[in-house]
């Protein structure tokens, strides 16, 4: 059995062993995964939040965003919404936009409650997630959001992965490479 490899991230003032798994035959990443670690997500938010622009609101889409938009919300006293990845029954006139994920490979869909959209209206919104990478999971989020009149102020992201970290209009701590074979 081959020994796993890791790869050592310093972020928000601490140092994490990341796990470097294959996405494909040419190409591995370093698993980056917040939830449970709340060491990481209340350091990492409270770095973030420094450098982030003014905003009335948080959002980030389902899943592993959460973390990190409660603790924005938490620490800024702000309010957060997430767009879901299946329709729930408490939402009302929902706001939904086709997704299609490079992970996932097929079709997905993204909803916001009719009475958050609504909310969102005029509003700054500050859009907030763990890494961003391929930057579609931001691109699909951000068109969901066009559909309430919102503005986003700023892209918020713990990490930026590979070609995420020569953009320019994202807000981030720590650039996370890929591994090409």
């Amino acid at each position: 059995m081959e020994e796993r490899k890791y790869y050592e991230l310093h972020v928000a003032g601490l140092t994490r062993q990341l796990p470097i798994c294959e996405v494909n035959p040419h190409l591995d990443i370093a698993g980056f995964v917040i939830f449970g670690d709340v060491e990481m997500t209340v350091n990492a938010t409270a770095e973030l939040l420094k450098k982030c622009p003014e905003f009335d609101y948080i959002v980030t889409a389902e899943a592993k965003g959460i973390p990190l938009a409660y603790e924005f919300a938490r620490q800024s006293g702000k309010p957060y919404y997430i767009a879901r990845k299946a329709l729930k029954l408490y939402m009302t006139d929902p706001v939904d936009i086709e997704v299609k994920s490079i992970t996932t490979m097929h079709v997905q869909h993204l909803y916001l409650d009719g009475a958050e959209a609504a909310k969102l209206n005029g509003k700054k919104v500050l859009v907030v997630d763990d890494v961003i990478s391929t930057g579609e999971s931001l691109k699909a989020l951000e068109s969901l959001l066009e559909n309430t009149g919102c503005e986003i102020v700023g892209r918020a992201a713990i990490l930026a992965e590979g070609d995420a970290a020569k953009r320019d209009d994202i807000i981030f701590l720590e650039e996370l490479p890929l591994f090409e074979k």
